[in-house]
């Protein structure tokens, strides 16, 4: 496996560039920073109404939860905060691929226990910040990890490169 602090591939920081220009990447920043928006509105609002009414059990998961929930969401929008700083030129495509910018430990992205007698909301907002997690975790292991590993080139931008030669591109 290749040292992910080394300079990346060609192939890899062209990936990398790609994405970070992609409507893929728009929409996955934009949904994160809503994401992190709305939350930090409902903890600091409606949330910490609600978990005033629960029992003492119910109170603990409520902060537990909320812990866990304030943590995933914000390794998902330093990651994403990487990813814009590629795209804007701010940062080289081999200084992402550097293991402190990568998607922090998965044990985040899980319930730490039953989430029953919690806030509706609450429920509502972990759930989607899990499948949000789960997606850009995927994207972090296919351009950074997954591809850290690959010795040639990367294999669409070698057909690619092979039609744009056939075809005079």
């Amino acid at each position: 496996m290749s040292d992910l602090n080394a300079p990346s591939t060609p192939w890899r920081a062209e990936v990398i560039q790609d994405f970070a220009r992609s409507e893929l990447f728009q929409r996955t920043f934009q949904e994160g920073m809503d994401l992190v928006e709305e939350t930090a509105g409902y903890l600091d609002g409606a949330g910490r109404q609600a978990s005033k009414l629960l029992s003492r059990n119910a109170a603990l998961a409520y902060a537990a939860e909320s812990m866990r929930l304030t943590t995933r969401l914000m390794q998902v929008a330093s990651w994403l905060l990487v990813q814009r700083a590629v795209r804007e030129g701010d940062m080289p495509p081999h200084a992402a691929c550097e293991e402190r910018y990568r998607l922090g430990g998965a044990e985040v992205s899980r319930h730490a226990g039953d989430t029953e007698g919690l806030p509706a909301e609450l429920n509502t907002l972990l759930d989607r910040s899990e499948r949000l997690y789960e997606r850009v975790r995927h994207l972090d292991r296919r351009m950074y990890i997954e591809g850290a590993a690959d010795e040639g080139p990367h294999p669409v931008l070698s057909q690619h490169d092979r039609l744009k030669t056939a075809f005079g591109g």
